[in-house]
């Protein structure tokens, strides 16, 4: 039964000519529930390509590595060339846009509402661990002493406090005293004290 119909493939005569059942609808129906499985298998891979492309693209978020981000990104890109494989353009083009569109929305999300959720509040530290102090103006006219020699950066004890200091240009030697004539950002100027001044 099969070889009138390899022979008509062959020298590509008309399947009803060869094969006298394929005019049968019972047979053309069968063969149209076929290309209705396989389509609806082939939408079925798609749809779980997407939908763990975004799951796992999600996951980057809590997971280190990058591996999965990878993996969701890999896992979209397959599931929009199946589409254009399997379901043609027009299938390819949508499945395009929808993921196009879920990255952006997933982008968005991300960046306004994440931050705002427990998970997100959990995840970014809000507490300051330390002070800069760029500004210490109560430092001004105030004195102490070089705790290292000033060379002419170093440390002096100023109020009972280690500060990091800047001599105006001339070394200072350890143990001298000094005082605070200036303060520049994170800079505070010292010179030596003279009782004079």
């Amino acid at each position: 039964m099969i070889t009138p119909f390899l022979n008509c493939l062959y020298i590509s005569l008309p399947l009803s000519v060869c094969w006298p059942k394929i005019a049968d609808l019972s047979y053309a129906l069968s063969l149209a529930k076929l290309s209705s499985v396989i389509h609806t298998k082939c939408m079925a891979t798609v749809i779980i390509l997407v939908a763990a492309g975004f799951i796992l693209l999600a996951a980057e978020t809590v997971l280190p590595g990058l591996i999965a981000g990878l993996l969701g990104f890999i896992s979209l890109m397959a599931a929009v060339v199946t589409g254009y494989a399997k379901l043609g353009v027009t299938g390819g083009h949508f499945i395009l846009i929808v993921v196009l569109t879920g990255l952006m929305i997933g982008t968005v999300a991300y960046f306004y509402l994440f931050p705002k959720t427990p998970l997100g509040n959990a995840l970014v530290s809000q507490s300051v661990t330390g002070e800069l102090g760029a500004e210490k103006p109560e430092l001004l006219d105030h004195t102490g002493v070089a705790y290292t020699h000033l060379r002419p950066s170093g440390t002096a004890i100023i109020d009972g406090r280690k500060i990091d200091v800047v001599s105006e240009g001339n070394l200072i030697e350890r143990g001298t005293a000094i005082k605070v004539v200036g303060v520049e950002g994170l800079r505070v100027i010292v010179r030596v004290n003279d009782k004079n001044n």
